[in-house]
């Protein structure tokens, strides 16, 4: 059978085609990595590309830039609250705390216990709820999403017991300067937390089989990402993300604030340093959470205020506290979060900085985890170091 010929004008078209595809004056492609991607959530990263290996990766932020800091200095200070928890939406009441925390400082107050056990309580359910969501996020990324939509539904009874607590599902505005808002509900809204606690505590068996101890999960992370001790000190590497190589730093054993001082829990630590070793300390770290709220309901709320005793609070939204500064932090699931906060004696911050960890994680470190890399690798390397986009934009 004789050979068919192709025509001249479709050898042109072709060759014209495979010359914009691959251009001849170099070897790499640009690839636009979000932010419509599920794994970036509203963050983009250009990709230049040598086949499927990324030989340089540019983090192109940007797309959700709200201008929080400045903002805040243009509004009373209470009102902020509803402002700054937009930092990181799925674990808003670290914002909450480091904000109110610094203010606390610059008036002098001594926040009533029963507050500090509350908001106490309130980020152990946070981090709860953010390794929850985390999950969710992560075993889709790698194809298992089995366990993925467990954690959503588990998600869910925390969700359902801020919503009685605060009013809220996502943004609770409940951590206030000199306490909290309102009072918890009562003794039922405390059983049903210990059931929820012991009831995810159950599950964590059925998260190890499915997800922890999968082979999909080792062949997907173990060597990918890889970043050790003197980087990750280098680059303000924080959180999770830094006990995975090694160094066991947690601003709640090193910084105690609160009742962490309190409290018997471990700090995980790894020194792989790769994403593995990411996904284990967090699958650790959820563990030492439930622990650590059972420990607190076993404690139980101290009687008296939930609020402190100020006459200055009846001035609201006017309300002025002393000139003076203050830097608060916390150790959240994402890292070591904090905020700065200057007072000039007006009713409004003269200067609000907050210092998240998703700033370092996902700009620098990003980039240089990314060298060398398959595009799969691309959202694994993501979610294992758990960004928050608007910390980035903030």
């Amino acid at each position: 059978m004789a050979d068919l010929e192709v025509p001249n004008e479709l050898r042109r078209e072709a060759k014209e085609h495979d010359m914009y595809l691959h251009p001849i004056d170099r070897d790499t492609y640009e690839l636009f990595f979000g932010p419509q991607h599920m794994a970036t959530e509203n963050f983009s990263i250009i990709l230049k590309m040598d086949g499927n290996r990324i030989e340089k990766a540019i983090v192109n932020p940007g797309f959700l830039h709200r201008g929080f800091e400045k903002l805040a200095e243009g509004r009373p200070y209470f009102t902020n609250i509803a402002l700054l928890l937009r930092i990181c939406v799925p674990e808003s009441d670290v914002p909450e705390n480091i904000y109110s925390m610094a203010v606390d400082e610059i008036v002098g107050w001594e926040v009533p216990e029963r507050a500090i056990w509350i908001r106490t309580t309130v980020l152990e359910m946070a981090r709860v709820s953010a390794w929850m969501f985390w999950i969710m996020g992560f075993g889709n990324e790698i194809g298992l999403y089995t366990p993925g939509q467990w954690a959503a539904a588990y998600r869910e009874r925390f969700m359902r017991l801020y919503e009685e607590l605060t009013g809220g599902r996502v943004y609770h505005i409940y951590t206030v300067p000199g306490g909290v808002r309102r009072d918890i509900p009562g003794d039922r809204w405390l059983r049903q937390l210990r059931d929820t606690v012991e009831y995810v505590k159950g599950k964590m068996k059925d998260f190890d089989e499915i997800l922890f101890d999968n082979y999909i999960t080792f062949e997907r992370t173990e060597g990918v990402g890889v970043m050790d001790k003197r980087f990750a000190l280098k680059h303000a590497v924080t959180g999770p993300n830094l006990r995975a190589t090694g160094v066991p730093y947690d601003v709640r054993k090193d910084d105690p604030y609160y009742l962490y001082d309190q409290l018997d829990f471990e700090v995980p630590v790894l020194k792989e340093g790769d994403s593995l070793a990411r996904v284990l300390i967090r699958r650790y770290e959820l563990e030492q959470d439930l622990y650590i709220l059972e420990q607190l309901l076993d404690m139980g709320p101290p009687s008296g205020p939930y609020m402190v005793q100020d006459a200055r609070l009846k001035a609201l939204p006017r309300f002025k506290p002393p000139k003076g500064d203050a830097y608060a932090h916390v150790e959240s699931t994402k890292g070591d979060f904090g905020a700065y906060v200057v007072s000039d004696g007006s009713h409004k911050p003269y200067r609000v900085h907050v210092r998240g960890p998703s700033q370092s994680h996902g700009v620098t470190v990003l980039e240089e985890l990314l060298k060398g890399a398959r595009l799969a690798d691309v959202p694994v390397i993501l979610k294992t170091l758990d960004n928050c986009p608007p910390d980035i934009d903030r």
